[in-house]
């Protein structure tokens, strides 16, 4: 009888997994529309979620909180309780679908990885999420971008350099790129300028001086420059 009862129904799981109200499509557009995506990454989980407002504070909507922080499940979930939609929260360093599920479950509306793993991109696309998978080469990038990926992170960026944009963009002008790893105040326009559709940024953001120190103002003043250098670039037409 409970089987016959719940069947065809959604499991709770699956209601706090999926959410109609933020389709990839939307997050997709609002991770565009913001230009950057904050990479969260703190050896102490305690200050995180104040990093987190203090960067939309600032300007920017859009952070992963990373896997290689104690506890990220933890700051994944209270960061959402207490911001709730005024950040778009996600997971960085998921490297399995497992990891994958347990972000969502927390409050993680996508997913990014530093490599390609098919099962974490096809977990994400069950559940209407945003994916942004890692990939160094060309091969790697169509890969990830055959499997379903919204943005393909390309990662470590500062080995290759906005050139290496700029020459993907002759045969994959379709592919959206994401460069992260040596995105800093001086290198952000040249990436956008060489195709970039939005930059992930780490530790010349989100300063871990600053976050050891509590000095909230510091990210919240890094993000508004780091918005400011989105905006003048989008301001004069991109190329």
């Amino acid at each position: 009888m409970v089987g016959a009862k719940a069947r065809g129904r959604p499991s709770p799981g699956f209601r706090a997994l999926y959410n109609p109200d933020m389709s990839r499509e939307r997050q997709l557009q609002r991770v565009l529309d913001c230009g950057i995506v904050a990479v969260v990454r703190f050896s102490d989980p305690g200050p995180l979620v104040e990093v987190v407002r203090a960067l939309a504070d600032g300007g920017v909507t859009v952070a992963e909180v990373t896997f290689t922080v104690p506890n990220a499940i933890d700051v994944i979930r209270e960061a959402k309780r207490q911001l709730g939609d005024r950040v778009l929260l996600g997971a960085g360093t998921v490297l399995d679908p497992e990891t994958c599920r347990a972000a969502f479950l927390a409050g993680a509306e996508f997913v990014v990885s530093p490599s390609v793993n098919v099962d974490v991109i096809r977990m994400c696309r069950r559940y209407d999420k945003l994916v942004m998978p890692g990939a160094f080469t060309p091969t790697e990038v169509v890969t990830a971008w055959e499997a379903g990926a919204d943005i393909v992170k390309v990662f470590p960026a500062d080995v290759v350099g906005p050139a290496f944009f700029r020459a993907l963009r002759g045969p994959l002008p379709q592919v959206k790129l994401m460069p992260t790893g040596g995105v800093d105040l001086t290198t952000a326009a040249e990436f956008l300028k060489a195709g970039a559709v939005c930059l992930g940024v780490g530790g010349q953001l989100v300063e871990p001086k600053a976050v050891a120190a509590g000095d909230f103002a510091r990210i919240t003043a890094l993000a508004r420059e780091y918005v400011g250098v989105v905006r003048a670039f989008r301001g004069n037409g991109k190329n």
